[in-house]
């Protein structure tokens, strides 16, 4: 069984092309991870993925522990026999969630005890059931436990949490996982390119299958996220995968993409799309908006999706929107992600072709933000 292996193809500046390997298949970076936190990319099935070209899903350690519970999963067969998915899995470690949605009891060296947001049942997080939790999941890449500070917290936590997240790398690392599973480290650091550069020290040294960075885009400007990644990504090892977790908007890829990125994963195109936004060429399309109401045109004449080349008009979807139609939920979907797996794959030829720069800056002269959004977003007309 192929465990995991990585190779980079080409590079154009700090931007590579490259392919992962697991168990279940070849994986083109840059890549993006379509968001399944159950087992589900919202509103989209299998077949579907695989219509549009996804090659790997996230999953999220702490709601599949939460609920249906992984020893359930095990007993099905693993994730990927659970969900009918033939393609490659991450899950990350929960780490997020626990200090973002649980009812914290106590965080100590060892773990963290927390309150269930289910049933408000006692539960304990430390690395070795974290990566317990993940090996009976049986997912390709697994990660680490770490300690994500809050956007807010002050230099003095940011390095406390550091230095824990690094002792439960450890842990981690020590932790014999299945002969197929990869596992990633984590470098946290928030927004200051010392403490980032000095954790990235720590934790390439404990020699992972790849490196993540952690705990951006959680409120920092987007100047920052950017700062450090220009700083830290081209310091990352350049034999394993890069991991920009939780990123983010179309041009948050490209600057990722740009700094040596390989991988990233957000629940943006979903969950944009539930909200009635919708991922054009030209920017956000915010299908509320009046104007769109008697539109004939597709959501972007430029898209090959398969919402975009069946026809729907934008005054279509926006009655099934309006009407909370689940069909809506569907087809908007399959195009906000078709926009944002086509954009890693059009980069990546790029980069194979030495025209990256070029990709580049073109995509940012078309495709408009509103200035200072960090979602790519306009701001919603009038939709009376």
């Amino acid at each position: 069984m192929t465990r995991f292996s990585f190779t980079v193809s080409a590079t154009d500046g700090r931007a590579r092309a490259g392919e992962l390997v697991t168990s279940h298949g070849p994986v083109p970076t840059p890549i993006f991870m379509p968001v399944g936190t159950y087992g589900s990319v919202k509103a989209v099935g299998p077949d579907d993925l695989h219509a549009l070209g996804a090659k790997i899903i996230l999953g999220n350690t702490f709601h599949l522990h939460e609920r249906p519970g992984d020893e359930r999963i095990e007993q099905q067969g693993g994730l990927h026999e659970f969900i009918r998915w033939p393609g490659s899995i991450l899950t990350d470690s929960g780490g997020f969630q626990v200090f973002s949605l649980a009812k914290l009891a106590k965080i100590t060296d060892e773990g963290v005890a927390f309150a269930s947001p289910i049933d408000g049942s006692p539960r304990f997080f430390s690395p070795e059931v974290v990566m317990g939790i993940q090996r009976r999941l049986g997912s390709d890449i697994c990660m680490v436990f770490d300690q994500c500070p809050p956007g807010q917290a002050d230099r003095a936590a940011v390095l406390k949490a550091m230095e824990r997240t690094t002792a439960w790398a450890r842990r981690c690392r020590a932790v014999e996982m299945k002969p197929h599973q990869a596992v990633f480290g984590i470098v946290q650091g928030q927004i200051h390119e010392d403490l980032r550069l000095s954790h990235l020290e720590e934790i390439a040294a404990l020699d992972f299958d790849g490196v993540a960075l952690g705990g951006l885009s959680v409120g920092e400007p987007i100047d920052d996220m950017v700062r450090i990644l220009r700083a830290v990504t081209h310091r990352m090892p350049a034999h394993k995968p890069r991991y920009l977790m939780g990123v983010g908007t179309p041009l948050d890829l490209i600057h990722g993409i740009e700094n040596g990125i390989d991988m990233f994963d957000c629940v943006m195109p979903t969950r944009n799309a539930r909200n009635g936004q919708l991922f054009t060429s030209d920017g956000v399309l915010v299908l509320r908006n009046a104007r769109h109401r008697d539109s004939p045109e597709p959501i972007d004449p430029d898209c090959p999706c398969a919402t975009c080349r069946a026809g729907f008009s934008r005054a279509y979807l926006r009655h099934l929107l309006v009407a909370g139609e689940l069909l809506y939920f569907r087809l908007a979907s399959v195009h906000n992600l078709h926009f944002y797996l086509d954009l890693v794959t059009r980069a990546r030829a790029a980069i194979l072709e030495g025209r990256f720069d070029a990709f580049a800056a073109d995509f940012r002269t078309r495709y408009r933000p509103r200035p200072g959004a960090r979602t790519g977003a306009p701001e919603p007309e009038a939709t009376s």
